[in-house]
């Protein structure tokens, strides 16, 4: 069960741009920001929006996007559109853009939105004006210094613990993706002053990192840690896993803050993934990390099968609030989608299992001795307190019942062939290897 029946008073805050569904990767492409979106629709039809504070990200600056990322790359991002990236092959190249990561209208500033509600997230934390933020636009972990990857320009998460880090000793971030969390990993790698844990398919899958042998080095020996996985993960299997791990890393670790990246494509259905994760196994680590009582940032990330995506995050909206939701979902602006039984489970499939007993002990007793080699909660960095903007953000005030204007309905600008993901999805197959 992933709600308490004593009542707590965790205060929430919740990122959310209705310009983000706005964004358009291409007609071909598995990525769909609309399904952030249909959450949205979702998490106002059930009535979440009563229960938390919804905030419009402010959009970041380039200044603050190179804290993390080099100046020549997100000066490209800034000035490359579609209509000049003849004048740019060669930059295309060097930073890796393309069919996985193609150029479209509005790049930039979706960048600056995704990445606006992470960073704003860690201020608000930091201030201690929330125990919980969430952001289902951000989590795009693939992103590397210099390089687009995966489907991730700019890589919010790390931009996110860097905020954290002016007011903790250490932060934690765990990844429940599909795909390995390796742009997050590799920023981290030599240092102990973040913690990385990834739970994902491992073995001839994107990106092709994070074996558990990969452990990060110098100072950051044994604080990047890896649960490769196999096809078919299912429920039960899953939620001891990420408890026995979790458990023991909080015990040792003892984060002043939690990031959780909560990419779907590890439920069963993903158009990209081979997990076998319902709602209730996907949410049992949103569940647990809440019991900690360590503020936390949660983020989106992964997830191609955008009607269990839109299913999934909602979910988690309301473990986050402690708010069970009705089975039925309740009609919305995107309620076709979710035919033919219009409710919010999203069944597991009978797939095979391919993770043994044997396998997943023998994976948990590595990471266990691991954990046991480290110091307890002695970071390296000497600490210091360095003051955060006082950011002020635009609280939103949000009622399904409010009629959208004009204005916005005329700037509405999508592709039809985003609306769908089954039998009236006009994309063609797409190779699945990527996040």
């Amino acid at each position: 069960d992933h709600f308490s029946n004593k009542k707590d008073n965790k205060r929430v805050a919740y990122f959310y741009d209705e310009q983000v569904g706005n964004f358009h990767y291409g007609p071909t492409h598995p990525m769909k920001p609309h399904r952030v979106r249909m959450t949205h629709s979702l998490c106002l039809s059930y009535g979440l929006y009563k229960h938390m504070e919804i905030f419009r990200p402010q959009l970041i600056s380039e200044e603050e996007m190179t804290r993390f990322h080099s100046d020549d790359y997100v000066h490209f991002l800034k000035h490359v559109t579609p209509d000049n990236q003849h004048n740019y092959q060669k930059e295309n190249t060097r930073y890796n853009m393309g069919v996985d990561c193609p150029l479209f209208d509005g790049l930039y500033k979706f960048c600056q939105m995704y990445s606006g509600g992470s960073v704003g997230g860690a201020y608000k934390l930091n201030r201690g004006a929330n125990d919980i933020v969430i952001n289902w636009a951000g989590g795009l972990h693939h992103a590397k210094k210099s390089e687009a990857s995966g489907f991730c320009y700019i890589n919010d998460i790390v931009l996110a613990i860097l905020e954290l880090l002016k007011y903790h000793h250490r932060v934690l971030y765990i990844d429940i993706d599909i795909h390995h969390g390796d742009g997050v990993e590799e920023a981290f790698y030599t240092t102990d002053r973040v913690m990385t844990v990834s739970f994902h398919k491992f073995g001839e899958f994107f990106p092709g990192t994070g074996d558990v042998t990969d452990l990060g080095a110098g100072k950051g020996r044994n604080y990047s840690l890896n649960f490769p996985l196999k096809d078919g993960i299912d429920d039960l299997n899953f939620e001891i896993i990420f408890k026995d791990v979790m458990k023991e890393v909080m015990a040792i670790y003892d984060p002043g803050a939690v990031v959780l990246q909560c990419g779907a494509d590890s439920l069963s259905g993903d158009r990209l993934g081979s997990f076998n994760l319902s709602l209730n196994g996907h949410g049992s680590a949103v569940a647990y990390m809440r019991t900690f009582n360590v503020p936390l940032l949660v983020l989106g990330g992964g997830g191609y099968t955008i009607r269990n995506v839109a299913r999934c995050w909602a979910f988690e909206t309301g473990i986050l609030l402690n708010r069970p939701l009705e089975k039925s979902i309740p009609y919305n602006e995107y309620y076709e989608y979710y035919g033919p039984d219009y409710t919010l489970a999203v069944s597991p499939s009978n797939m095979e299992n391919c993770n043994s007993a044997r396998y997943l002990d023998k994976i948990k007793i590595q990471l266990m001795e691991l954990l046991r080699e480290l110091p307890s909660a002695r970071p390296s960095v000497q600490y210091s307190t360095i003051t955060a903007r006082d950011i002020e953000f635009e609280e939103v005030e949000e009622d399904p019942d409010t009629r959208v204007p004009t204005k916005a309905i005329d700037e509405d600008v999508y592709d039809e062939k985003e609306y769908y993901d089954d039998e009236k999805d006009n994309d063609p197959s797409y190779p699945e290897d990527e996040d």
